[in-house]
């Protein structure tokens, strides 16, 4: 609760100097994810070997942002990132909160929060993996039977992109560092079809790996390999993998098997079971929103700007009106920042 007190606090500063000076027009552009094209090569696809059991420990990590109040010029928004540990059949979970309130317009909002998200998983995995240590459990004393699974491409240093001092925790300890996309819209084949699509076609295996689609290139923040994988026979879905480099003089197919224990779970069938468990865990209750949007409006009034910013929402929330929206986090965040 500390950190929310301070960020509230931060947030009457940042928008009593919005509503007396007013915000700086323009904003600076965030670059998107790189486009890859890439022609398919069938001799790249290889069969993963299906296991049944596999007795080392899966961490994963994911962080979900709902909106609390917004304007056409300003945002309060709650993040929360969630942890899983997954070993068999036992599951351990936290997460940590934080209120962030951002001025700008839409465009700018949604890059700072994309920003402001990757931070807090990479610092909550940083803590799981020190603070934690002496929870994790290791096969025979083998680190190597750990994985920590991140949400999105392996791309690390800079905006939007995981915090190279994670990296260089894992590979220092020799963790099994992957990064796994729910969604690859960046990779495409020599046509410009979805690449994923394309190689599924290609596969004549149940579960299997494209790689490399591209190898690791830190120069360009990418700083893993990107191979695609399909994990589960009776699944159609197929993901983005990224291997970290330094797990690639490694065979690929000893690295990446363990998953297809995690990837048999009926209410995620094809997806590691940790990955699917952070993203259900990140996210808040409604009660638990409506709680934070009283504590917004209770400082907001105290601090004797509420009237000039609630009519402010209102200027921009009609069309929420008629889409039967009372409270902006009903909508996804995404494409309603």
């Amino acid at each position: 609760m500390s950190k929310i007190n301070e960020d509230l606090a931060e947030m009457k500063k940042k928008l009593k100097e919005y509503v007396d000076k007013g915000r700086e027009v323009g904003y600076r552009e965030v670059r998107q994810e790189p486009m890859i094209a890439v022609k398919p090569d069938p001799t790249r696809i290889k069969p993963l070997k299906r296991m049944d059991k596999f007795d080392g420990q899966f961490l994963a990590v994911d962080c979900s942002t709902k909106t609390l109040k917004r304007a056409n010029n300003w945002g309060i928004y709650l993040m929360r990132a969630a942890y899983v540990t997954v070993k068999e059949r036992a599951v351990d979970w936290d997460y940590s909160e934080r209120m962030c309130t951002v001025v700008g317009d839409a465009q700018a909002r949604y890059g700072f929060l994309q920003d402001f998200r990757i931070e807090m998983e990479s610092q909550v995995a940083l803590n799981l993996l020190t603070q934690e240590a002496s929870k994790l459990y290791y096969v025979d004393g083998d680190i190597r039977s750990m994985y920590l699974l991140l949400d999105g491409g392996g791309y690390f240093g800079g905006e939007r992109k995981f915090r190279i001092w994670l990296y260089e925790k894992c590979e220092k300890g020799g963790i099994n560092l992957l990064a796994i996309s729910k969604n690859s819209p960046s990779l495409h084949d020599e046509n410009g079809r979805d690449f994923i699509a394309t190689t599924y076609i290609l596969s004549p295996y149940n579960e299997w790996v494209y790689h490399p689609v591209r190898e690791a290139d830190k120069d360009k923040s990418l700083y893993g390999d990107i191979s695609i994988i399909k994990l589960c026979k009776d699944s159609p879905r197929v993901f983005r993998c990224d291997l970290m480099e330094y797990l690639t003089n490694r065979e690929i197919i000893e690295v990446l098997s363990p998953l297809t224990t995690v990837a048999e779970d009926p209410r995620c069938l094809g997806y590691p079971i940790a990955l699917w468990l952070a993203h259900e865990f990140s996210g808040s209750s409604d009660s638990m929103l409506l709680s934070y949007h009283d504590q917004i409006e209770e400082a907001l009034k105290n601090a004797g700007l509420l009237e000039d910013l609630r009519r402010e929402e209102l200027s921009c929330s009609f069309a929420d009106e008629l889409h039967g929206i009372k409270h902006p986090f009903e909508w996804e965040w995404i494409e309603h920042v």
